[in-house]
């Protein structure tokens, strides 16, 4: 490989559109077709002082000292290739990625990828970065902003030529927020939920844990992946705000602007809700029944402190972060705020500590300006308020005691009664103890999902609340977080 161009670099991908539909229509001449694909794309990127970074299957990986040459290059690779049977599609963005040994790492990869994997086949795709450095010589179209999956905010894409082609494959029919921070860790815990949503038949998948978990931004994540599986698009319902479970088919109403009574205006639709924090309404459930049977396109995404209960559901537990996506979690809030906090070791036990709750170490990471991290060890336990949020914070999630307030609200008197006992087990209790030592007729169904989350260890954060001195309902409160 020669070697690769540094600083402001144009990154150009490339792939065949429908190869295996094309290998069964070609049969034997598709190797041929390939070659010469191949051929055409390397003389125009030699042509024009292309490196070719990387080549796998029928895709291409190149990059461009110049924004001009690259578009050059993808110009004359399509005029030759139209007369062909191979249609390629491409996607061109410039930025600043950093070379290594093999290749290039870095947002602007992905975002270069992103924009190539949303056009079709002889389509050229140009981002805003790369039209921004181009002159008036080349014919181009604005096709407007689109949310591409990864990114965290919409992409301005333009096209090489005024050419008609479909609606580019991109989360064009959503209302996904723009995350204000990077998802950071979660790969196993994404790949599994993005499976998930793509099996047949799995029409209602729940994603449940405990406050601060980090349910909803993995839900926001693993919609914005499965995006392009729906014809109609991808929505988010925020039930927070909902107090009222007859109102929850209101607000899913609301929020697709549907004109008709709702079942009947998604009976045709291939479409996935994600009804964000449904725990507060959970008796409005049935409801969701009723409109996955009366739309069979339908699938629903929900978070939830607890189980639906229906008999369609899938329950997700969503777990902690694991030790070292904690770290860097905890690491990169901190830096965002303009701390590099030191001393490794007692950050890892203080995100130990912390139950690599994604909360919970957020929270932690917003004190650091003030607190180095042996100082909030030292505090931890001392104070429910001590780790607070920012300004633009849920108003649930702006303390660990707001968060374990709003668990704790969600209980009727005998759920508080029967939790305020619990307390007693410090490191964790089997459905037999509950009945002996709690209640004697101690509802099995109450206790299912709290054991099947177990008791939290000894050394957490919880264990800390559990032996806070400034509320006497701490401890009663701290085991309420498995509602």
């Amino acid at each position: 490989m020669n070697e690769l161009p540094s600083g402001t670099v144009t990154l150009l991908f490339t792939d065949i559109e429908g190869s295996t539909r094309l290998l069964h229509e070609l049969g034997v001449g598709y190797r041929e077709a390939l070659d010469e694909h191949r051929r055409v794309i390397r003389d125009a990127v030699e042509a024009h002082g292309g490196v070719e970074v990387d080549t796998q299957g029928d895709a291409f990986f190149v990059a461009f000292p110049s924004a001009r040459d690259a578009v050059c290059a993808s110009q004359e690779a399509q005029q030759a290739l139209a007369s062909g049977p191979i249609r390629v599609r491409m996607g061109i963005h410039t930025g600043e990625p950093e070379p290594t040994e093999t290749g290039y790492v870095g947002v602007d990869v992905h975002r270069a990828a992103r924009i190539a994997g949303a056009g079709h086949g002889g389509q050229v795709l140009l981002s805003q970065a790369t039209r921004d450095l181009l002159g008036e010589e080349f014919p181009l179209r604005d096709l407007g902003a689109h949310r591409l999956k990864d990114l965290l905010a919409p992409e301005r894409i333009y096209q090489l030529s005024r050419a008609d082609f479909p609606p580019l494959k991109s989360l064009h029919q959503t209302n996904l927020p723009v995350t204000a921070t990077p998802f950071l860790g979660r790969a196993r815990e994404l790949a599994e939920v993005t499976q998930l949503l793509g099996e047949e038949g799995l029409r209602l998948l729940t994603l449940t844990g405990p406050g601060g978990t980090g349910k909803t931004r993995l839900a926001l994540q693993a919609a914005a992946e499965s995006g392009d599986a729906y014809r109609d698009g991808v929505f988010w319902v925020p039930l927070a705000p909902v107090r009222d479970p007859t109102l929850v088919v209101s607000t899913v109403s609301q929020t697709l602007s549907a004109k008709d009574e709702l079942a009947k205006s998604l009976r045709d639709k291939e479409l996935l809700l994600l009804l964000d924090n449904f725990e507060h309404v959970v008796e409005a459930a049935p409801q969701l029944s009723n409109l996955l049977a009366e739309c069979p396109s339908l699938r629903l995404l929900v978070t939830s402190r607890e189980r639906l209960q229906l008999a369609a559901e899938y329950e997700y537990q969503v777990p902690p972060l694991v030790p070292p996506e904690g770290v860097e979690l905890f690491t990169q809030r901190a830096r965002a705020l303009g701390v590099t906090p030191s001393g490794n070791g007692a950050i890892t036990e203080l995100c130990n500590r912390l139950d690599n709750l994604p909360l919970a170490l957020e929270l932690a990471a917003a004190r650091t300006k003030l607190f180095s991290p042996e100082q909030l060890l030292d505090r931890l336990g001392q104070r429910l308020d001590l780790l607070r949020g920012g300004r633009d914070a849920d108003p649930r999630q702006q303390t660990l005691r707001a968060t374990i307030e709003w668990s704790y609200e969600l209980l009727d008197d005998d759920e508080r009664k029967l939790f305020a006992r619990l307390s007693t087990f410090a490191g964790g209790c089997d459905f037999e103890a509950t009945e002996a030592v709690c209640d004697a007729d101690a509802d099995p169904a109450l206790l299912a999902d709290r054991q099947e989350s177990g008791s939290p260890p000894r050394n957490s954060v919880w264990a800390s609340l559990l032996d806070a001195r400034d509320d006497p309902r701490v401890r009663g409160r701290a085991l309420a977080r498995f509602r």
